[in-house]
């Protein structure tokens, strides 16, 4: 249940979404009430326009990302690497037989990096599919698998997790598939964005990880300008979805704190 609520909730109150509804609603009150009508379009399609070419987008990535430190390789031993989910297009890459990446990809560039520099590591990919009717849906475990040599890793190297949908049951079936001895270390690999909570659910699930942060959105301590509305809503997005993501989760009982930290 929680699965499906978040995708349809989510749908209706991403800003790009709920924006643009607005101004159709407005338009459509405007036929009655015009004032009422042509102002709330006004409001929202300039709401639109800040929230797409502004520096806002930054200003909500930059707690997210800066929240864990980049890793710094400090000579311990690395026993295992966890590499979310969510930088494969799954349907693309079907049809075109190769690994289709999207925004995300880095975390893929990070699994191949990653196998070659500690070759003893054990590795766990976390990736089902998210799609509302997983009815069909390839996951992106298969075509990790298929082509996980194209990365430079032996594809019976990985252990796949082909059943989570969310970063809850990321860190769930992960930790049965590591089953990791106490003291050894494993780095967890996903945007930094989405740090936070993936630490938070993966600490919630009994395992402890080292965070591996990659796919950085903005510099540090920059405000940047969009070059196009559509970018810079793309990244808005993102941030408010996860910034919501953490206090439901924490709701739930997923996390054991609204924004979990080192």
């Amino acid at each position: 249940m929680f699965f499906v609520l978040s995708k349809v909730l989510w749908f209706l109150t991403a800003p790009s979404n709920l924006l643009l509804l607005l101004v159709l609603l407005g338009a459509g009150l405007a036929l009655r009430w015009p004032r009422l009508g042509l102002g709330l379009s006004a409001a929202a399609g300039l709401t639109l326009l800040v929230g797409g070419l502004s520096p806002l987008a930054s200003l909500v990535f930059g707690p997210l990302e800066d929240r864990f430190p980049a890793f710094r390789d400090d000579g311990a031993p690395v026993a295992g690497i966890v590499v979310l989910g969510g930088a494969v297009e799954t349907g693309l890459s079907a049809v075109r037989d190769q690994m289709v990446l999207n925004d995300a990809g880095e975390r893929m560039i990070a699994l191949g990096d990653l196998a070659r520099r500690y070759p003893e590591a054990r590795m766990v990919f976390a990736g089902g599919s998210g799609r509302l009717t997983g009815d069909g849906a390839v996951s992106e475990s298969t075509i990790v698998r298929r082509h996980a040599a194209s990365l430079g890793v032996a594809p019976d190297r990985i252990a796949y997790d082909d059943k989570s949908r969310n970063t809850r049951e990321n860190a769930a079936f992960s930790a049965a598939l590591a089953k990791p001895k106490p003291g050894e270390r494993w780095l967890l690999v996903t945007s930094a964005w989405h740090m936070p909570r993936a630490m938070g659910c993966f600490r919630r699930a009994g395992f402890t990880v080292t965070a591996y942060p990659v796919d950085y959105r903005t510099g540090s301590g920059a405000v940047a300008l969009h070059a196009t509305a559509g970018d810079g809503l793309f990244e808005l997005d993102i941030a408010v979805r996860e910034w919501l993501g953490l206090v439901a989760y924490r709701a739930s009982g997923y996390t054991e704190a609204v924004f979990p930290g080192p």
